[in-house]
């Protein structure tokens, strides 16, 4: 049986959708889930919930936990008996065999590169994001969506390593197609990082498919797409408003008539799959790639269906061989 280390005090809403989210993993992934966090507060929200004393479920003590509002850097140093802190240990130590988390994003990726340290070859993990595409049950990989702001050539060559494992390994493409994310599908076109890249890419032993566009991350035209994590935070944090506009604006307009109501009722399987492959809760957080062990980092705002997801994709990765494949690729890549 795997078991995940879950931060039960990250999340906006916390520990709410932890627990929730916990119990519903218990149930349904064969994973144990260790609780990580303030006990006084956790046991209370399990208590509400008959039979979990008889679940796969452990609480593991941390005095201190980092808010939304702590300097990544600081708390980092200073909070060191943080659930984060804790957590990653847990992972260190080989007592857990995935980390996940809701909270502050930042302090996540420092405490887990500082704990659990990274992949030979690696020089710097990367955030890859699972996007959705129109075609059904092929999201697509981005690559780094927000740990690195500032990348050079090599960085994105590892990540298009990196990216190209976890779709095969994790999401079962067969000869996953990797395109570089530019303004022009022209390999002239694009800044210095993008053109001083492509001669890498095409040197490498995955299947490169030249530059894509913006637009091209929902087409289905590659499945994994890599970028420095400064475009790529753009691109999550658009797709992310652009879904949350689609739902609000279909649930007002089927509000309008009775017409309307009526519709919804005859197609409500056809919105309810709409709702699910654009919704961010159903592809598990973002796995920070390159680290010795498994990280997974969630969305502040949570719910127990995006934790339950999360601790799937860290199972996933852990029974996945997939830091051995990569460190294993990346001798390819020119340091």
């Amino acid at each position: 049986m795997v078991t995940i280390a879950l931060d039960a005090m990250g999340g906006d809403d916390h520990p709410k959708p932890e627990v929730e989210g916990a119990l519903r993993a218990v149930r349904a992934l064969d994973v144990k889930v260790l609780l990580v966090g303030r006990e006084e507060v956790i046991e209370p929200a399990l208590d509400k919930h008959e039979g979990w004393r008889d679940l796969p479920i452990e609480i593991v003590p941390a005095a201190e936990h980092i808010t939304m509002e702590d300097s990544a850097a600081k708390a980092a140093r200073s909070k060191r008996n943080s659930s984060m802190h804790v957590a990653s240990r847990l992972v260190q130590s080989g007592e857990a065999q995935g980390f996940v988390s809701a909270g502050n994003t930042g302090a996540c990726m420092a405490i887990a590169k500082m704990v659990q340290g990274k992949v030979s070859g690696v020089d710097r993990p990367a955030l890859s994001g699972v996007f959705p595409t129109k075609i059904p049950g092929q999201p697509v990989v981005v690559v780094d969506v927000g740990a690195n702001v500032d990348c050079s050539a090599e960085m994105l060559a590892q990540f298009a390593v990196m990216g190209e494992v976890y779709s095969r390994l994790v999401l079962r493409r067969e000869r996953p197609r990797v395109g570089l994310l530019s303004i022009g599908e022209e390999e002239h076109k694009g800044n210095e990082l993008t053109r001083s890249v492509t001669p890498l890419l095409k040197a490498l032993p995955i299947n490169f498919i030249g530059n894509v566009e913006g637009r091209d991350i929902y087409s289905g035209v590659a499945d994994v797409i890599v970028c420095d994590g400064f475009i790529g935070n753009v691109a999550l944090k658009v797709s992310e408003g652009l879904a949350d506009m689609i739902k609000g604006l279909l649930r007002e307009s089927l509000k309008t008539s009775i017409s309307r109501k009526v519709g919804y009722v005859l197609s409500r399987g056809a919105y309810t799959d709409l709702r699910k492959r654009i919704d961010y809760a159903e592809y598990g957080g973002a796995p920070l790639l390159g680290l010795n062990g498994v990280c997974i980092i969630c969305h502040g705002r949570s719910d127990a269906n995006a934790i339950h997801n999360a601790i799937r994709v860290a199972k996933e990765f852990s029974t996945s061989n997939l830091n051995q494949e990569i460190e294993k690729r990346l001798q390819c890549v020119p340091q």
